[in-house]
């Protein structure tokens, strides 16, 4: 529990320092194009997630379950998963550069509204291995256990992003801001690769050469959780805007958006220290007993945590809207209450279902993903049209309750 507590410090430092410059990177943005413009970068953010799922799918929690499985023994057992992932990373970077091709004047024309931005559709394909080597060198870093290092690259590397995108969006403006949010991951990894030059794993050797079937699948099957996780929600969330904008317009989607970034930024202060800390500890343990005591433990630090920043969140929306945004967002004040407590479920589902993650459990896993960004969207489809951007909150509340039900009741199924 006390390391627990640790790397929540730690981690919480590090998000506190994203959310502060994230927020003064949002300001600017509010500033420069307003609630709709705050709308259309949502909905590119959206896809930008969409193919750095699909990149970053080899280079994230299998290599981070099979480094701290392995990286004790010597970095030559750590080795061979390495380099699988750096093929299926090579594979699914082309493929995703194909689809962006093919596909980045409908998606332009569908998700943006507009032919006009298809170029950066191309743009955010074309930087993907960039994206995926600062994913994989985290999650290496994350599988040893280094939390603080972890930390410090994770400041080092999103100082430097931040100021880049602050300067792209004051030389440039709306081109700017667009460009600076299709790239950001891409800043990141370049600044990730000159973080590691001189660390005693990263040579060339341990990340191309051989490798067995065995790797091969394995890392396989962590690719399609992670593309489900980080495609599915994205693409159903893209799906709600859409039901917000017809609806209700762009202006209350752009508010909608704004709660949806608040909450996602104080969660990432608790997924953050799940994903540094929770990922690896779980890779270890075997019983049934095992994973129940680490989730109870993690349980009475988490969930007040949670709790707590939700509770405050709502105490002072009014100023976290005034000084993150400006005065055309004040009707996102009413969306708080149920997005808060929807936060709460959330986290509460989440540490339930960590161990389909460290246990490898595929099926259940995209199952459930699919299952859920499907139900979001129904619920959204029925909930908008009769409460306006209320029911997207309620939509979201309902949902995770239903998936926190689904892997409480299937967890010894999970974990045995």
């Amino acid at each position: 529990m006390n390391r627990l507590l640790s790397v929540t410090s730690l981690t919480g430092l590090l998000t506190l320092l994203k959310m502060c410059l994230g927020f003064i990177v949002g300001k600017i943005i509010a500033i420069y194009i307003g609630p709709s413009g705050v709308a259309l970068l949502g909905q590119l953010q959206g896809i930008v997630s969409i193919f750095n799922g699909l990149a970053n799918a080899p280079a994230s929690s299998g290599i981070v379950r099979y480094t701290s499985q392995n990286f004790e023994q010597g970095y030559e057992k750590c080795a061979p998963w390495w380099r699988a992932s750096v093929v299926w990373i090579l594979i699914l970077s082309s493929i995703a550069i194909l689809i962006a091709f093919v596909s980045a004047q409908y998606l332009s024309e569908t998700l943006l509204n507009n032919a006009d931005y298809k170029w950066l559709i191309i743009l955010i394909a074309l930087f993907l291995p960039l994206t995926a080597i600062g994913t994989m060198i985290n999650s290496i870093v994350n599988g040893q256990q280094q939390y603080k290092r972890y930390v410090s690259m994770g400041a080092i590397s999103v100082i430097i992003s931040n100021f880049l995108m602050v300067a792209l969006i004051v030389k440039f403006g709306i081109t700017g801001a667009l460009v600076s949010i299709s790239l950001q991951s891409s800043f990141i990894g370049c600044v990730m690769f000159f973080l590691v030059l001189k660390q005693p794993w990263f040579l060339l050797r341990n990340f191309f050469g051989e490798f067995s079937i065995i790797e091969f699948k394995a890392i396989s099957g962590y690719i399609l959780m992670m593309i489900a996780s980080a495609t599915l929600m994205p693409l159903a969330l893209v799906a709600v805007r859409k039901i917000l904008v017809i609806n209700t317009g762009w202006n209350a989607a752009g508010e909608w958006q704004a709660v949806w970034k608040i909450s996602e930024t104080y969660l990432s202060i608790v997924t953050m220290a799940l994903g540094t800390y929770f990922l690896p500890k779980l890779s270890k343990l075997q019983s049934q007993s095992e994973y129940e005591s680490e989730i109870k433990n993690a349980a009475k630090i988490i969930l007040p945590i949670v709790g707590l920043m939700a509770l405050i969140i709502f105490l002072i929306r009014d100023a976290i809207i005034s000084l993150l945004f400006t005065i055309d967002f004040y009707g996102a004040r009413d969306y708080f209450s149920v997005q808060l407590i929807g936060d709460f479920v959330k986290i509460a589902a989440w540490l339930f279902a960590y161990p389909m993650l460290s246990k490898g459990k595929v099926k259940l896993f995209v199952s459930l993903e699919i299952v859920f960004a499907i139900s979001l969207v129904f619920l959204c489809w029925l909930l908008v049209p009769v409460m306006g951007v209320h029911g997207a909150n309620f939509a979201y509340a309902m949902n995770y309750l239903l998936y926190f039900i689904v892997v409480k009741f299937n967890f010894k199924k999970i974990v045995n």
